[in-house]
């Protein structure tokens, strides 16, 4: 038999956390881009919503902090069940606007408000929803959202594979709200690792990555 033709990356489109950006989040990825090079490429993108500087802010602002949707007003409580969310249909569309013109991708990987957006994604692929043409997710720190308005994309299980990757110390989205999540997905893949709230790349980490990754690799003739 001949040797199978080296396969091409995963390419994944990558959601950053909120008061992160695309940039923030490709620097705060190298050990993860290093574990998965040859295998996957992230592409970053940012959220559409600029939120005011903070003092811990690059004070250059040539960089402004940046979010996915607001539980009240310019401002994002994780546990907040906020009567009036907003900025997530902007967040939806530049999602989708970004799978169209730098795609094709195969999957999603989000961290922290990114991966509950990206969640949300795989709620509506799983319903058949066009926009989003992705095979599965990575979801680090991730939630569910609290608004009631936000329901409707957890009332069915979603049936789109996901690894979902849990810090047990995690002191921004406490594991339990992750875990509580990943019940929400058909066949959760979860991984727990003893850090906090970041994206883990360690050993034991990258070789969970590569084995949930395999599965989706592009095989020769398909």
């Amino acid at each position: 038999a001949m040797a199978a033709a080296e396969a091409r990356p995963l390419r994944l489109l990558a959601l950053h956390g909120y008061r992160q950006s695309a940039r923030r989040l490709r620097q705060r990825t190298g050990a993860l881009r290093k574990a998965l090079r040859g295998r996957a490429e992230l592409v970053a993108i940012d959220a559409p919503h600029r939120l005011p500087a903070g003092a811990e802010d690059d004070p250059d602002g040539d960089d402004p902090p940046r979010g996915w949707w607001f539980s009240g007003p310019g401002t994002f409580e994780a546990g907040e069940a906020a009567a009036a969310p907003a900025g997530l249909e902007e967040s939806l569309s530049a999602v989708a606007a970004a799978l169209a013109e730098h795609g094709p991708f195969d999957g999603l990987l989000g961290f922290s408000q990114g991966a509950a957006l990206a969640a949300m994604v795989c709620a509506l692929r799983a319903r058949g929803d066009p926009r989003f043409p992705v095979a599965f997710a990575v979801l680090v720190a991730a939630f569910a959202s609290r608004a009631p308005a936000h329901g409707h994309f957890y009332r069915e299980p979603i049936a789109l594979p996901t690894l979902h990757v849990v810090g047990d110390t995690d002191a921004v989205i406490a594991a339990p709200l992750s875990r509580e999540l990943a019940r929400c997905f058909v066949e959760p893949v979860v991984l727990t690792h003893p850090g906090g709230h970041f994206i883990p790349a360690a050993a034991a980490q990258k070789k969970a990555y590569l084995e949930f990754l395999e599965r989706f690799c592009p095989q020769q003739g398909q």
